[in-house]
């Protein structure tokens, strides 16, 4: 639960790395603010901090200044432990490449996660299986994803993301690898159910036909933050 918050908050978020006697500078003091069923595009070229953004945001990669506030609380506050719980139990990360293990059919992919934290086995495969119904793939439950298309596999990896009921998705070029008829219908199944569940999302992407599936789109320009149009 929230409790009022924002799901994500990010406060004068910087990354600075150091090359040589260089110091380059990706992110700059950026804000953001993403409520619970709202979907928040990210788009910016190749090197414009995304990706950094991103892991900040995740609690994969520490910034070098400001906050990341996920349903209030100050990940880079806490314990280590604190912060994998955050992680496990309260985001979904969603990557370019899928990730699925090849020894496992789809429903046991999705239900890995929730194995992992230590939930009852029957209810991880139920809620893996109406995850995979939510994304069209009732009749694909049982196949590996060596028999399953590359939109098919990523769907799968999309209700992976989903099955500890996380507040937040956190996607990275979660079409990048699909045709442009593939990308579109992903992309569809990802938004519904982030909205159908109650999460807030951010992806990147580079493609913006996908834009009409957001509430918003920011750019990263110069280390900023920037609304589109």
């Amino acid at each position: 639960m929230n409790n009022g918050f924002p799901v994500l908050r990010l406060t004068n978020l910087s990354r600075r790395y150091q090359s040589g006697e260089t110091e380059l500078v990706v992110l700059d003091g950026v804000n953001l603010d993403i409520a619970s069923g709202e979907i928040v595009g990210l788009i910016g070229p190749s090197g414009s901090g995304k990706s950094s953004l991103l892991h900040a945001a995740g609690m994969l990669e520490r910034p070098s200044d400001g906050e990341v506030l996920v349903e209030g609380q100050n990940g880079w506050a806490l314990a280590d432990e604190q912060r994998t719980g955050i992680r496990r139990n309260r985001i979904g990360f969603v990557y370019q490449f899928h990730h699925l293990l090849p020894e496992f059919d789809a429903v046991h992919n999705v239900a890995l996660p929730a194995l992992i934290a230590g939930r009852p086995r029957r209810e991880c495969l139920a809620e893996a299986e109406r995850l995979l119904g939510v994304m069209g793939l009732q009749s694909r439950t049982h196949h590996q994803p060596a028999q399953l298309s590359g939109g098919e596999q990523q769907r799968v990896a999309i209700a992976r993301a989903m099955i500890n009921k996380p507040a937040l998705i956190l996607a990275d070029e979660p079409t990048g690898n699909l045709d442009p008829d593939t990308s579109t219908v992903v992309f569809s199944a990802l938004s519904d159910l982030v909205r159908k569940e109650g999460a807030a999302a951010l992806i990147a992407t580079h493609n913006l036909e996908l834009a009409k599936y957001m509430d918003r789109v920011m750019s990263v320009d110069h280390g900023q933050l920037v609304q589109r149009k």
